[in-house]
């Protein structure tokens, strides 16, 4: 049995592949969520005025890895303290989210925000809101650092 967990945490090809190397997780797929526009491209999110985030669909094995382990890579994989900006990525986009799939799954998220704050000065200001249709990025977009032989994007 599976479960899904979709996450925004900035520009989404370094948080999919933070994710990939996570034992348990058995895919990771870049996308977009959270707005009112159906079929959404990349180019139509970038305007920022579509109320999509850039965001990553995880499936994992929760006899494997549980929902709050990926939730503890999550906070340590992004800046969860700036609003709709990651580095110099900027907009709503770009916002620090949670999209959770189950009433259990809210709960658990919460808890580990509140949990997380203890490592930041500032106040998380991640959105922790049901998950709505996930729309797949465009192909280019899937594993793109991977496909390039880049580790990771962060600053």
């Amino acid at each position: 049995m599976t479960e899904k967990a979709t996450f925004g945490a900035g520009c989404f090809w370094g948080v999919e592949q933070s994710f990939r190397e996570i034992p348990g997780v058995l895919d990771a797929v870049s996308g977009y969520l959270g707005g009112k526009l159906k079929n959404p491209t990349y180019e139509d999110v970038c305007t920022d005025t579509t109320g999509h985030a850039e965001v990553v669909e995880v499936t994992f094995d929760p006899s494997r890895v549980s929902y709050d382990k990926l939730l503890d890579a999550f906070w340590k994989m992004h800046n969860p303290t700036t609003l709709n900006s990651q580095g110099p990525d900027v907009g709503a986009q770009y916002r620090s989210a949670i999209f959770f799939h189950s009433p259990e799954q809210q709960k658990v998220a919460i808890a580990s925000k509140e949990k997380a704050q203890a490592m930041f000065a500032k106040p998380i200001v991640t959105e922790i809101t049901a998950a709505s249709e996930f729309y797949r990025a465009e192909e280019y977009h899937q594993q793109y650092l991977a496909k390039r032989g880049i580790k990771s994007c962060h600053i």
